[in-house]
């Protein structure tokens, strides 16, 4: 069975932040679910872990540094997973607090070389370049492989139908899409560069009549 575990770093009840989580999720399930020709694959297991309810725990956790109860399970979650899905709120033009210090409880390595899609949420579109310069260079020193395409919503995407259909939808698609590949090790095979082995000068010197 393939696991992928969803982080979802929202504090309000709904939140917008869980609800771009659960499609990031359902559309990866879907991807990794997807049958070629020829090919079987193994029921998807995506579980949620939300931040919210496990804040005090966390907090807990920073002074003891041991993880208890549910958050012990949630680490082991995501060291099990074979993906992860990481999404958070924007606040003060970062990823919040509760979600990196959820990150830090884990211990090192548990990361390393883990798929992982990171996608965030926030009130205008101002904010999506936090995915580039906060979230990816934090997954990039946890030495997980983050999929090309990161998924930022504002909340002018979360109108009538937009994520099922609209340019949030088709966002969701891509990275999940990537992120599968990933966890089913697909990838397209590059062509070999025609520049990798140069025909020496000289060589060509001699071929000139």
């Amino acid at each position: 069975m393939t696991s992928i575990a969803v982080i979802s770093a929202g504090l309000s009840v709904p939140s917008s932040t869980r609800i771009l989580a659960d499609a990031l999720g359902k559309a990866t399930a879907r991807a990794v679910s997807s049958v070629e020709p020829g090919e079987t694959r193994s029921p998807v297991d995506v579980h949620v872990v939300e931040l919210r309810d496990l804040a005090h725990l966390i907090t807990d956790n920073t002074l003891t540094g041991f993880p208890t109860g549910p958050l012990a399970d949630a680490v082991r979650r995501v060291a099990e997973a074979d993906a992860v899905i990481a999404v958070s709120p924007v606040y003060t033009g970062s990823y919040s607090g509760l979600f990196k210090m959820f990150f830090d409880v884990l211990d090192e390595g548990t990361l390393e070389g883990k798929p992982v899609l990171i996608a965030a949420t926030a009130g205008t579109a101002r904010h999506s370049l936090v995915l580039e310069f906060a979230m990816r260079p934090l997954f990039a020193y946890l030495r997980a492989a983050v999929v090309p395409t990161a998924v930022f919503a504002a909340s002018e995407d979360f109108g009538t139908g937009s994520i099922q259909g609209g340019s949030l939808a088709k966002r969701i698609d891509r990275a999940a899409g990537e992120l599968a590949d990933r966890v089913l090790r697909r990838g397209t095979v590059l062509p070999d560069d025609p520049f990798a082995n140069p025909t020496p000068f000289e060589d060509l010197l001699n071929d000139l009549p």
